[in-house]
């Protein structure tokens, strides 16, 4: 008959005690939301035709700045200036979900990322 409490020779969870995983559990659930509410604060810039936009949005994906030069301003090309605003807003939050696969990839939670 079997030994209460799992399957024979593995020693419950592979010798691990349950109130070691529980902490080690707790533990990284804090560190995940440590690092969570530091790249909510960083800030990722971006910038496109050469630096004629800027763009710098939150670790939360908000924009929080856009910066255009005067020179780039041409009224009878509007669609190329829209084309680079798209073009430098994609890139920056490029820049935050990279920033956020790395930070959090390092959990190693299967199924996470």
């Amino acid at each position: 008959m079997a030994k209460r409490g799992g399957f024979p020779g593995m020693g419950g969870f592979g010798g691990m005690n349950i109130n070691n995983l529980m902490k080690e559990a707790k533990k990284m659930q804090a560190d995940m939301q440590k690092s969570q509410e530091e790249l909510a604060v960083k800030e990722f810039e971006a910038t496109a035709g050469g630096g004629a936009i800027s763009v710098k949005v939150s670790g939360e994906k908000m924009v929080k700045e856009i910066k255009i030069k005067k020179d780039v301003v041409d009224p009878d090309d509007v669609e190329m200036l829209e084309d680079l605003i798209l073009t430098c807003v994609n890139e920056a939050l490029r820049k935050v979900d990279s920033a956020q696969a790395a930070e959090l990839g390092k959990f190693n939670i299967p199924g996470l990322m």
